[in-house]
């Protein structure tokens, strides 16, 4: 197996298809000890990755920063996002229905494993004064959701460029059936848990 640094060093070539190097970690060493870990004994009912949504929201007074708000999250994730619209009409935000109030993502397949990757390896670490992500932030059904306050911690994202930093919402849709699945399954993977 041949790895290129196709973006990021995240991509494996293998014969002629790629493989993210995530999913390669998965495939080789977590699915084994995750079954011997969980007492599991078929290979199928161990727990995956499904889907990873990524979720940016817009104020309604900054129509002018949109366009560079979904440009990032484009660069971000390298997938063109969705324009949320508002449902209803609000009179206090100044908001009526159908405006621009966000800009979302699904990542499946081989995107969601190369963008985690670089989650992990790569944002995370950048975050001042990061002690880890929180143990807390699972849902009670095997999902895991995480917060970022800024969108700049990504290396495909200048600073000089950015005229105001956003936050955005990652939440990780896994087929664990209960939160210590998802743990496990997360931090075989390398999620960086914060200590007790």
């Amino acid at each position: 197996m041949l790895c290129a640094s196709a973006r990021n060093a995240v991509m494996c070539l293998k014969g002629d298809e790629t493989m993210s190097r995530l999913r390669d970690k998965y495939n080789k060493e977590a699915v084994p000890e995750l079954m011997k870990e969980l007492g599991i004994a078929n290979r199928l009912r161990v727990p995956r990755l499904i889907k990873i949504v990524v979720n940016m929201g817009f104020g309604v007074d900054e129509k002018d920063s949109m366009k560079g708000y979904v440009e990032d999250l484009a660069r971000i994730t390298g997938q063109r996002p969705i324009v949320t619209k508002a449902r209803k009409s609000v009179s206090n935000f100044k908001l009526r229905a159908g405006m621009p109030i966000g800009a979302k993502v699904t990542l499946r397949g081989e995107r969601m494993y190369e963008f985690l990757d670089r989650l992990i390896s790569a944002a995370l670490p950048r975050i001042r004064d990061f002690r880890g992500v929180p143990r807390n932030s699972f849902d009670g059904r095997g999902n895991y959701s995480l917060g970022l306050r800024e969108q700049t911690i990504f290396p495909e994202i200048d600073p000089n460029n950015v005229a105001s930093v956003r936050g955005m919402d990652v939440c990780i849709v896994t087929t664990a059936r209960t939160d210590q699945e998802c743990f496990a399954l997360l931090k075989k993977l390398g999620m960086p848990f914060a200590a007790k």
